[in-house]
């Protein structure tokens, strides 16, 4: 047999995000001091979100839907100029077409389950956040979702690309991440201040940030001589959050 137990909560408006750990269900003989069998729980590894929309709505990443109950309403939305989602990032000039699913209402959805590890997080009415295309999950429709475009061509060949999601407004956000959150390291970034990171460690950054894409230092030779590729240089002030064990690991997909 197997349970979901849940493990975190977060709440914005009338959405309601609830992660949950699926466990398998074995029975112990104990005695102490009756014999009696006793369920023991063993993690799979396996996660599964659960929205629960109180006359609100949420946009998510394509393919993750389970199953849904309740006065809801299923949107196939197309992302176009201004919008996007990570399919659309990843498949930006290649000509494909990206669609995402906006469900609005009153009910419950449950996502697929999967192995990878989530972030909840709510933002402010006067913040923004620059996300890697890899992360993005499901967004409340409160927020405003939209493509960054970094103005350096290197940029295209950096972890993240030439285009990044970007979130700006008031509402409650899912990401996925390769780390749990604990492992997430948050650097505050205060003005005058500068963060260079390797792309790849980069879940998301303050959209307040002014970040250049390029090589750690100037001149082919140094380049060469430094071992180092394109690299990120964000200016405060802002936050930046990474995930440095995922890269020390050596299990970046």
């Amino acid at each position: 047999m197997s349970y979901r137990i849940k493990m975190s909560e977060e709440r914005a408006g009338g959405l309601t995000a609830e992660l949950y750990a699926i466990c398998k269900v074995t029975s112990q003989l104990v005695q102490q001091p009756e014999t009696h069998f006793r369920e023991v729980y063993a993690d799979t590894g396996q996660r599964q979100i659960k929205f629960t929309l109180d006359n609100d709505s949420v946009m998510l990443e394509p393919g993750i839907l389970s199953y849904a109950q309740g006065r809801l309403n299923f949107q196939v939305v197309q992302q176009q100029a201004g919008n996007f989602l990570s399919r659309a990032v990843r498949s930006a000039g290649s000509g494909e077409s990206a669609f995402g699913t906006l469900v609005s209402g009153t009910g419950v959805l449950w996502t697929e389950p999967t192995r990878k590890h989530f972030i909840f997080a709510v933002m402010e009415g006067q913040d923004s956040m620059l996300i890697d295309d890899r992360a993005y999950y499901a967004a409340q429709g409160s927020l405003r979702l939209s493509t960054h475009t970094h103005k350096k061509v290197q940029g295209a060949l950096s972890g993240n690309g030439l285009m990044q999601p970007r979130l700006d407004g008031a509402g409650l956000f899912v990401i996925e991440s390769p780390v749990s959150v604990h492992e997430v390291e948050v650097l505050d970034v205060r003005a005058g201040e500068t963060v260079t990171v390797d792309g790849d460690m980069m879940l998301m950054y303050s959209g307040t940030m002014d970040p250049q894409l390029g090589p750690l230092v100037r001149g082919l030779r140094n380049a060469a001589r430094s071992g180092e590729g394109l690299v990120y240089t964000l200016h405060g002030p802002g936050q930046v959050f990474l995930t440095p064990t995922h890269i020390s690991a050596g299990s970046l997909a």
